[in-house]
């Protein structure tokens, strides 16, 4: 029998959220499936801490593979087009940690599925596993939507090549916050030869954004050639919903969420566009503009009721401008 797990991806920035993804899916997917937490950096000593309280639950720990995937991501983005301008060259590379959620292709799983440390799991994922069973890849994202200038390939170069239509390329797009796979794709001589694709054959520049693992992904799942489905462009209209916290609006049924046109099961929220500092700050009672933050407060504080704050406190305007100050600081740096 194949084995089947999770992953997530955390460090002890996003404590907050992956103790209420955690929870989630212990409520909405299951109580004992495993899941494996890859370590974004070496600042982990408070999810070390929480995950000995969860037996099923361990710290990805294969630095190897690690180390296979960010030694592919600097090579990749040093060849990339934008690396080439001198001011750039400088800089420190950004980002490195979100690629080693590649490393969930060097795992224990026969079949995974991957979550974001910013979401919520709303409902069992079965659906996914037996997808698993015909694709190598499954998505639920509607990334495939978004206008040309804003997809995570450059259609244009990404069809000159022959090899794809740009319908068969838009249709490919996903994003990289939530995916079901298996093990053993992208082993060394496959990642060998699409290195090569990307660096000698400078398909790199198939990919507009510098240091960007979704685009990257894009990239590798594409020119892999291998077979994926995306439900949001499946034919039964009951298996599309979305997904954005911030932009799909959604019906709270006992801390489920669902579609609000046909009341249909989501598989997660996602809370892009928030940063862990809103979430840090919620979980301390702050009123934050969070969308649908009574149930990341409910998730966040499944196992500790008593903890969770009755009452949302306004923050002052002083701290208010502070914070915006050290965040721009930071997008600065």
């Amino acid at each position: 029998m194949q084995s089947r797990g999770l992953y997530t991806l955390a460090n002890d920035r996003v404590y907050d959220q992956l103790i209420a993804l955690l929870n989630s899916i212990e409520a909405n997917v299951s109580s004992n499936i495993p899941i494996l937490v890859i370590p974004f950096d070496h600042q982990i000593e408070r999810i070390t801490q929480e995950i000995e309280f969860r037996p099923n639950v361990k710290l990805f720990q294969d630095w190897n593979s690690i180390q296979r995937w960010e030694d592919f991501a600097r090579q990749v983005w040093t060849a990339h087009p934008i690396a080439q301008s001198q001011w750039l060259t400088r800089l420190p590379a950004k980002n490195i940690g979100l690629h080693r959620k590649f490393v969930t292709f060097d795992g224990p799983f026969d079949q995974f599925v991957f979550y974001d440390a910013d979401s919520l799991a709303m409902k069992p994922i079965d659906d996914i596993f037996e997808k698993l069973n015909t694709y190598d890849f499954v998505f639920n994202d509607w990334e495939h939507n978004k206008p040309e200038g804003q997809t995570a390939l450059d259609l244009a170069l990404a069809t000159q090549t022959g090899c794809y239509p740009e319908t068969q390329v838009r249709t490919k797009l996903h994003c990289s916050s939530f995916f079901g796979s298996k093990r053993g794709i992208f082993a060394e001589q496959e990642l060998l030869a699409l290195k090569q694709k990307l660096i000698d054959c400078q398909e790199v520049s198939w990919v507009p954004r510098w240091w960007d693992d979704a685009f990257l992904f894009n990239y590798l799942t594409l020119r892999s050639d291998r077979s994926q489905f995306n439900f949001t462009l499946s034919p039964n209209a009951q298996e599309r919903t979305g997904n954005c916290a911030d932009a799909d609006p959604f019906v709270n049924i006992n801390n489920v969420l669902y579609n609000e046109q046909g009341l249909k099961p989501i598989h997660r929220l996602h809370y892009m566009n928030y940063s862990p500092e809103d979430f840090f700050c919620l979980s301390k009672g702050e009123d934050v503009d969070v969308c649908y933050r009574e149930i990341f407060l409910h998730y966040r504080f499944l196992k500790q009721p008593d903890q969770e704050p009755k009452h949302l406190q306004a923050v002052n305007f002083p701290t208010q401008l502070g914070r915006y100050i050290q965040k721009i600081s930071q997008k600065l740096r």
